[in-house]
């Protein structure tokens, strides 16, 4: 539980360091997010005497490590989009509705059980997202993209069977050549913003690499050990603050028929919430169980 509101808060906390690297756009910054994360990461599995785990993953887990990097990657790149572009809200939007797609995929993958309340909070975000649409006169694309990367990406992480550290490490690793050939690039072309706004804004870019990397440990920590169900009602610390950011310091707009939308997720996000507290012992001890394990094996 720690592991996950640590990564959670983290997140969405975020919006405002992600802005201190303007002028580099979203490709830019994704790009030096995975160079530093990737370094950086290969520190801590130095430091923690990991290295060699990286030679006995399994072909099964680079193939699952590798859909994860693809998965988080795009999840990267659309944030810092929205960040940078004045679209917090429509991220905090994805990020709302990320808790019921996990919810969604732990009962058709895992088989994880959910009640009839839980059921209706997943038609009132279904209800709340066509509103959204018609309020913006189209899908809401940031909140969907950012909501489905990010809920399959926790899907992923769930069954992989690896070391927390070992697992994000090789995540940014295998992106490491294209985002570190994109930034060559732009600085040989003299189109990078690494080294052309002084040495403050060329430590901020480094320092996307700790602000990228600490949070997925965490949540990989967290995603082996807590139920989908679970993880996805502790996931809206992280849009709670989101939107917090874009309506009372970004000023974002926000039309009646955008407060409805939000209203219906929030709903929806109490009653799942209240039916996860409420229900048998039986069920809650099961949920015990199903956390003890994971840990318990990974030592």
């Amino acid at each position: 539980m720690l592991y996950g509101a640590g990564a959670y808060i983290w997140w969405g906390l975020c919006p405002g360091f992600f802005l201190l690297l303007l002028p580099a756009g979203a490709p830019e910054v994704l790009a030096h997010r995975i160079v530093w994360s990737a370094l950086f990461l290969l520190l801590v599995l130095a430091v923690a005497r990991r290295l060699r785990d990286l030679c006995r993953l399994s072909l099964r887990t680079w193939l699952q490590l590798l859909a994860a990097s693809l998965l988080i990657s795009v999840n990267w790149g659309t944030y810092i989009y929205a960040v940078t572009t004045g679209h917090v809200v429509d991220a905090a939007l994805g990020y709302f509705i990320n808790p019921l797609v996990s919810v969604l995929l732990g009962v058709l993958v895992f088989r994880e059980r959910i009640n009839r309340w839980q059921a209706v909070a997943l038609v009132l975000a279904v209800i709340a997202v066509a509103i959204l649409t018609v309020e913006v006169g189209a899908p809401p694309y940031i909140a969907v993209v950012l909501a489905l990367s990010f809920g399959v990406y926790g899907l992923v992480k769930k069954v992989v069977q690896a070391d927390p550290r070992v697992s994000v490490a090789v995540e940014t690793l295998l992106a490491l050549p294209l985002a570190a050939g994109y930034v060559i690039t732009l600085e040989v072309l003299g189109r990078g913003n690494f080294l052309n706004h002084g040495p403050w804004h060329a430590v901020l870019l480094l320092l996307a690499g700790p602000v990228t990397a600490v949070p997925l440990l965490l949540f990989a920590a967290a995603a082996q050990r807590l139920p989908m169900v679970t993880l996805g009602l502790l996931f809206y610390l992280n849009p709670g603050l989101q939107m917090a950011w874009g309506v009372f310091i970004g000023h974002e707009p926000m039309p009646p028929g955008r407060w409805v939308g939000f209203a219906l997720i929030w709903l929806a996000l109490v009653i799942m919430t209240i039916s996860a507290l409420r229900r048998k012992p039986a069920d809650s001890m099961a949920e015990i169980v199903d956390q003890v394990e994971p840990e318990s094996s990974s030592r």
